[in-house]
């Protein structure tokens, strides 16, 4: 475990909450469609970014923590693709207007990292006063590989998220966006706008995901500041991912299949460093190097099979993962707003 201060978790955080603030400002200062040049070169900056603090952690804390965070940052980041292709579903749910996108994004995510923290938190306390924990985390890991290989599509209803059917029993809504505000006033009644649910959505169900992928990352390092570190990283830069989907997914078609081994890779690394330290088993854990080497494999064979498949037959397309959830989305458009009544 690293001995990180108070010092460094406090300025990691401040730092987290000045890069929101800064998106906020520079971004979100106008609302604006997001294009696919200014989506890329976000995306640009959080990899580059992410890769910088990687360097600072190899630097800082050595080289097995920078090795931990590179190989927790990319798992994280590819299982977080799902977390998209959920996205796009509820955004045509609740009918999110164009310009206003990246703004309930941006505050969805702010929220996941705050529900993703209280996670690693309990995690966190769970592993270090229980070895075994390991084995819970690695069954489970297993059987959502198992889950994830099989069926690749994703189909969120938002009416079936209790926290948000909470906010509309005890809360009074319109069914009309206005511009960017969660709440107006209307003949003197408070009223709140789908932009403070389909946020609230967006953070939530995120929680959801992080369930299978907190413990993956758990995996990898046991250290929170670490796994906290990779969620917000993976997390800030998932957004701009959102806008360049199309044409950039599209044609992996196999991912799920890939994130469904890596999963179990991380699941069976699991089993045998729980078995190494409580039943002491004789096989050796698995070398972070080595996870670092067979997850980024597994991306790269992924992505190769998948274009190789795509060229070959173009009848696949219609039927990628990415295809059926556009579709999901089209069938599911502002069903989540019907029965707001103002």
């Amino acid at each position: 475990m690293l001995d990180v201060s108070m010092t460094v978790w406090s300025i990691s955080i401040v730092g987290i909450i000045v890069l929101f603030a800064s998106d906020f400002l520079l971004v979100d200062s106008r609302a604006h469609s997001f294009t696919t040049r200014e989506a890329s070169r976000w995306v640009i900056f959080y990899v580059v970014l992410a890769l910088a603090f990687a360097g600072f952690m190899w630097t800082y804390f050595g080289h097995q923590a920078g090795q931990e965070f590179i190989a927790g940052w990319i798992t994280e980041y590819s299982l977080s693709i799902d977390n998209l292709f959920v996205f796009i579903v509820l955004m045509a749910s609740f009918s999110v207007p164009e310009v206003q996108k990246h703004r309930v994004l941006l505050f969805g995510v702010g929220i996941a990292i705050v529900l993703r923290g209280l996670l690693i938190a309990v995690g966190s306390v769970a592993i270090s006063r229980f070895e075994a924990t390991f084995f819970v985390f690695g069954i489970f890991l297993f059987y959502t590989a198992v889950v994830v290989w099989r069926s690749g599509e994703h189909e969120p209803d938002a009416q079936s998220n209790s926290f948000i059917r909470l906010l509309e029993r005890r809360f009074s809504f319109t069914r009309d966006y206005h511009d960017s505000q969660l709440s107006i006033r209307q003949e003197g009644k408070r009223l709140f706008t789908p932009m403070l649910l389909v946020m609230a959505a967006v953070g939530t169900t995120d929680v959801m995901f992080a369930l299978d992928s907190i413990p993956a990352v758990f995996g990898l390092t046991q250290d929170a500041y670490i796994v906290f570190m990779v969620n917000a990283f993976a997390l800030m830069g998932l957004r701009q991912l959102y806008f360049l989907l199309d044409g950039l997914l599209d044609k992996v078609i196999y991912l799920s299949k890939g994130l469904s081994l890596i999963l179990g890779f991380i699941a069976v690394k699991l089993v045998i460093e729980a078995g190494h330290s409580t039943l002491h088993w004789s096989i050796e854990p698995v070398a972070i190097g080595a996870s670092l080497a067979v997850i980024a494999a597994i991306l790269l064979v992924t992505v190769i099979v998948s274009m190789v498949a795509v060229r070959r037959h173009p009848e696949l397309l219609p039927n990628s993962e990415l295809a059926v959830i556009e579709k999901s989305a089209v069938e599911h458009s502002g069903e989540a707003i019907e029965d707001l009544t103002d």
